[in-house]
């Protein structure tokens, strides 16, 4: 049978093919691997908690309806702060007389691959009400804005998991398969519908939502007569309700799994798994320690949904504080550093991608 070794090389280009010159095969410091299932990594990685780690729920198994954040591809069409500039560029889509492409033009809307604009103009034309498609939404951490959520002028609008936080009182869990850096970090929660990048705006892997309720489609007469449902699968609540002798609500389900995501314990000691794929969620049996992590992650969801009540006042739903309209902050920014290197900002040109890093 084969075997499979790995070696690690970092620094400069130049280092590189430096020290690819003066080495062989035979030189060089490889480690065995041993790839296992299902993932099969093709480097070494510590697998001693594997089979502790394996037992547990997959988060995706416990929170069966999910998927990956929107896509607008026109975000600066269709997301603002304001709902007013979203309304007058839609109406502009809607009701120019200009052909498609100089609409486009008009509102700087590039002609992706794939997007049958003339379709979608057909689309947007049958709404009367264009007002009623806006609607808040995460952006990004600590950053609500609003966005025309229709299927005219946004890509990917992921209806299946979205309109359950269209449809009532809800919030959701944002999760990532893949973890990206040494820090485990990527946990988030969301009362509206998110943006793809909430968490983190690149290409490395997309966030997924997954909402605590699922409501009824009072557009399909077989859903009429249902009720909201927690969005658990059985298997794991009749689990969860043989460890501790009872079934907790689904809020209170949810801010035990929200505690332990962002316990520092849980991220450091399963740290190799959580970079490759969905988290898993450990349970307890003892109930005091089940109440209490739940007790701290309704606190942090607070926090992160900016409805705590440590905050004084509250941030959200709205952005008055003391009954004043706050005012809406705006960085102007001429410069940035790349690698220690000066570029001026073109005209027009914004920033739109950071990264964050929330501490414990």
């Amino acid at each position: 049978m084969a075997k499979i070794y790995h070696a690690h090389l970092y620094g400069l280009r130049e280092d590189k093919y430096q020290i690819l010159k003066e080495n062989t095969v035979n030189s060089t410091d490889f480690q065995e691997v041993n790839p296992q299932s299902p993932f099969y990594l093709l480097i070494p990685q510590d697998t001693d908690l594997f089979g502790e780690y394996e037992q547990y729920f997959k988060i995706t198994d416990i929170m069966p309806i999910n998927g990956v954040g929107m896509t607008t591809a026109r975000d600066h069409v269709v997301i603002d702060f304001e709902k007013e500039p979203i309304l007058e560029r839609a109406t502009i889509f809607r009701n120019s007389n200009n052909s498609d492409e100089e609409v486009c033009h008009q509102l700087n809307i590039p002609l992706k691959k794939g997007w049958n604009l003339e379709k979608s103009r057909k689309l947007i034309r049958k709404e009367e009400d264009l007002e009623q498609y806006i609607t808040p939404v995460l952006y990004r951490p600590f950053d609500n804005r609003f966005i025309f959520y229709h299927d005219s002028l946004v890509w990917r609008t992921v209806k299946k998991v979205m309109k359950n936080m269209l449809l009532g009182d809800n919030f959701g869990l944002i999760a990532r398969r893949q973890m990206v850096g040494d820090k485990i970090s990527y946990f988030y929660a969301s009362q509206y519908i998110i943006s793809d990048g909430a968490i983190r705006s690149d290409n490395k892997g997309s966030e997924s939502l997954f909402p605590l309720y699922l409501y009824p489609d009072s557009d399909k007469a077989q859903e009429l007569q249902q009720e909201k449902r927690p969005n658990f699968s059985p298997d794991f609540l009749k689990t969860l309700e043989t460890k501790l002798g009872y079934l907790p609500t689904p809020e209170t389900i949810f801010y035990y799994i929200y505690a332990v995501f962002h316990s520092p314990t849980y991220r450091s000691r399963y740290a190799e798994f959580l970079k490759i794929d969905f988290p898993r969620v450990p349970l307890t049996s003892n109930d005091n320690l089940f109440r209490q992590l739940a007790e701290y992650g309704e606190q942090l969801v607070q926090l992160h949904l900016m409805t705590s009540p440590k905050l004084d006042p509250p941030l959200a739903p709205s952005s008055k504080r003391g009954g004043v309209e706050a005012p809406l902050i705006k960085l102007s920014i001429s410069q940035i550093f790349l690698n220690k290197k000066r570029r001026n900002l073109k005209k027009g040109e914004t920033i739109d991608r950071y990264s964050f890093e929330r501490r414990n």
